[in-house]
């Protein structure tokens, strides 16, 4: 595989460059830069400035409104996007539905979820994880009953992130229960205002209302919403898992985050001379910089296969374990660094409703949140203890 980049893959980059300098609000741009969090008029103004370039499905088939991108055009979007401080586009509707929408799903279906995923019209969640059933996902009990054009649900998900802002939720229900239990779900499309739905905040080691439990009491959701066949979404729901677990690899913002921890190593001091310049630290900052670069290699190899094969293989598994492993290390170094000064944090200031008046020596003040926050990394979209035995299975055939 050749990993020089080609003439036209870096005037590509350069365009890419532009715009963003151009059309990346700064107030967003800070706050994704300075560890504060995002409101959804953020996600929203950001998504609807790319939607405007046509550049929100850059992975998506020119047919459905997509770029037509090469993958490593989409790489250096990525690459470029994360070193910049842009939010990254909320993967839930983009990146994960959609996919499953254009190979699953009949046209009506696409006619109408596309275009106002693209948009942004439409905020996404996944009904995925249960209270019991989050990694051994097919023992799901959440349960839907035809009763004529409706099925009729009833049950709980957990975990479900952004829940309180979305218009939309993809669920894996079960359809058949004498069947064994990866044969007996479907995969639907839930209305969120449909009567009977509840969500309930779920509130973080960070403060954060991030993620949340959602109810389903008699929900009534037309047959129409059934993506493929009933019966057959642990299927859809594997292919929809490729694709949520290779972009969870995130290798731009990890860059930027890299960058971060070297200004900010060198920032703080240890026996009156930058932490960075210690030389157990800056081996560790070393070792984990190399991880990244393989990661990236790794990555690049696994994209050039696509549209080579029916979707993001086994290899998804070991860029989801590789890239949180890194995500998370990134965020105990930046906390090793702080030292003291990270171990207080501020829900006010992390908002970013206060950073207009926050010096930048407190660079230090968010990283205990960012900590708290990135421990999910290892566990959302399948643990990366079920992504070894992913491995071992379809890779070492053990």
């Amino acid at each position: 595989m050749d990993l020089n980049y080609s003439p036209q893959d870096e005037q590509f980059r350069a365009e890419v460059r532009q715009f963003l300098t151009q059309n990346l609000p700064a107030d967003i741009q800070h706050k994704v830069l300075n560890h504060l969090r995002l409101e959804k008029d953020d996600h929203l103004r950001w998504h609807k400035i790319l939607a405007k370039q046509g550049w929100v499905g850059n992975a998506w088939p020119v047919e459905f409104g997509g770029t037509g991108w090469t993958p490593v055009q989409r790489h250096i979007w990525n690459e470029e996007s994360g070193l910049a401080g842009s939010p990254r586009i909320l993967p839930f509707g983009v990146s994960m539905v959609a996919p499953v929408i254009m190979k699953f799903g009949n046209k009506a279906q696409q006619d109408y979820y596309l275009p106002r995923i693209l948009s942004g019209e439409d905020w996404w969640c996944q009904g995925y994880s249960e209270p019991g059933s989050g990694s051994d996902l097919a023992s799901l009990k959440t349960r839907a009953e035809r009763d004529g054009d409706y099925y009729v649900v009833n049950g709980q998900k957990t975990w479900t992130t952004l829940a309180q802002h979305a218009d939309t939720i993809f669920c894996l229900v079960r359809t058949d229960p004498t069947a064994r239990k990866q044969a007996g779900i479907s995969f639907l499309l839930i209305d969120m205002k449909t009567p009977g739905i509840t969500v309930r905040p779920i509130i973080m080691l960070d403060e954060e209302h991030e993620v949340n439990e959602v109810f389903f009491d008699n929900v009534k959701v037309p047959v129409a919403n059934l993506i493929g066949e009933e019966n057959m979404g642990w299927t859809y729901a594997k292919y929809l898992l490729g694709h949520e677990r290779t972009g969870i690899a995130d290798i731009g913002s990890s860059k930027r985050e890299l960058n971060f921890l070297k200004k900010f190593a060198l920032a703080q001091q240890k026996n009156d001379a930058p932490i960075l310049a210690d030389p157990h630290f800056a081996a560790k900052v070393a070792n984990l910089e190399i991880d990244l670069m393989a990661l990236e290699v790794t990555l690049l190899k696994v994209v050039s296969t696509e549209g080579k094969q029916k979707g993001p293989g086994p290899e998804a598994s070991i860029l989801k374990i590789k890239g949180t492993e890194i995500q998370q290390k990134l965020t105990e170094l930046m906390l090793e660094a702080a030292g003291p000064a990270g171990l207080p944090f501020d829900p006010a200031y992390l908002s970013g409703k206060q950073a207009h008046s926050i010096s930048a020596g407190d660079d230090a003040a968010p990283l205990a949140g960012t900590y708290f926050n990135f421990r999910k990394t290892s566990i959302y979209g399948g643990s990366n203890e079920i992504q070894k035995n992913i491995i071992a299975q379809m890779m070492l055939g053990l």
